[in-house]
């Protein structure tokens, strides 16, 4: 087998996170409901992002926030996510480098530019969020790097990757690579709303055995499932090959198998500041864990403290490295 060079593979939308504070004024001008997310097109993105002024950016996406996570713990971890060759792609490129991702995936030239979510900041701290998918819709499986899937331990991916046509195929592929090479391959359900869209085939993923380790928050397994309880989601989950590690917010996480289910608290957080990020930190804990063959209720413990870690302040990246966070909890990393 390739040796292995990286703790976890993430896969999945590459969006650079513009940050501006702007006036209540500015909101009325651009008619923006305050508070509301909107997805926009190419023209509308170029202008807004040229109305912003001054601008805080920081390499975002749900799977790249893993990444960064497992960098965080000290960790090896490597990303694919499309970006176009422009001002966003760079810093994006950079961002993601430098925090110890190793990031090489192909850039789109001359075609859609750096996918972006532009948030307005007013001074009552409310956020408004305009999105513009843009080059990481262009993903496809002439991204997939055979050779970073094969060293990697874990390949994780997005559920979103299955709305473009040519993604999903990229999924596929990573899949069939990473289970070639005897590696693991985890799906993020990504949220309740993308599951709805594609419930009978991610289930389909689970029961053929292409995905092994399924990530999902309690809204998603009930959606997933299709009811209301979490106990019945739950009791649905045991009774698959996978191992599901699912999130309960205040309630702290499981990880459930036919064979074993354990059940970990979540951490004291003396300030909850910002929610976002909290799945894909937990996620960071928990492949890392995984990838050093951590024991189930280990690894769900350490994902819990990178969530705690997160919440805490504005961003959906770590202030300070995680692998001092851990360290302080008790775990050696």
């Amino acid at each position: 087998m390739t040796e292995t060079r990286f703790d976890a593979l993430c896969i999945g939308n590459a969006i650079c996170d513009v940050f501006g504070h702007v006036e209540e004024d500015f909101l009325q001008q651009e008619s923006l409901v305050k508070g509301s997310m909107r997805l926009i097109d190419t023209d509308e993105a170029v202008r807004l992002f040229d109305k912003m002024g001054q601008t805080v950016r920081i390499s975002g996406g749900s799977a790249g926030n893993t990444a960064a996570g497992i960098a965080s713990l000290g960790g090896k971890p490597a990303y694919f996510g499309k970006i176009a060759e422009d001002e966003l792609g760079d810093s994006y490129y950079h961002d993601m480098n430098g925090t110890g991702v190793y990031f090489n995936t192909p850039r789109l030239r001359d075609s859609k530019p750096t996918a972006r979510s532009m948030i307005l900041i007013t001074p009552d701290g409310e956020r408004t969020m305009n999105t513009y998918l843009g080059a990481c819709t262009e993903f496809g499986p002439g991204d997939v790097d055979e050779s970073v899937v094969a060293a990697s331990a874990v390949t994780y991916m997005e559920g979103y990757l299955w709305d473009p046509e040519e993604a999903k195929k990229a999924f596929l592929k990573a899949a069939e690579i990473a289970h070639q090479n005897g590696r693991k391959v985890a799906l993020t359900l990504s949220d309740s709303f993308c599951v709805d869209r594609y419930r009978s085939e991610f289930l389909s993923l689970m029961s053929d055995k292409v995905v092994d380790l399924l990530f999902a928050n309690e809204h998603e397994l009930k959606a997933l499932y299709q009811t209301g309880d979490i106990e019945t989601a739950i009791a649905a989950a045991k009774e698959t090959d996978a191992l599901t590690a699912l999130t309960l917010g205040a309630e702290g996480a499981m990880a459930i198998s036919r064979n074993e289910t354990v059940k970990v608290a979540a951490q004291t957080v003396d300030n909850v500041v910002d929610l976002t990020g909290a799945g894909d930190l937990f996620a960071s804990g928990f492949l890392f864990g995984l990838a050093r063959d951590y024991k189930l209720a280990d690894a769900a413990e350490l994902g819990c403290v990178c969530a705690a870690n997160v919440i805490g302040h504005v961003g959906a990246r770590p202030e300070r490295p995680l692998k001092n966070v851990a360290t302080q909890s008790g775990f050696e990393v």
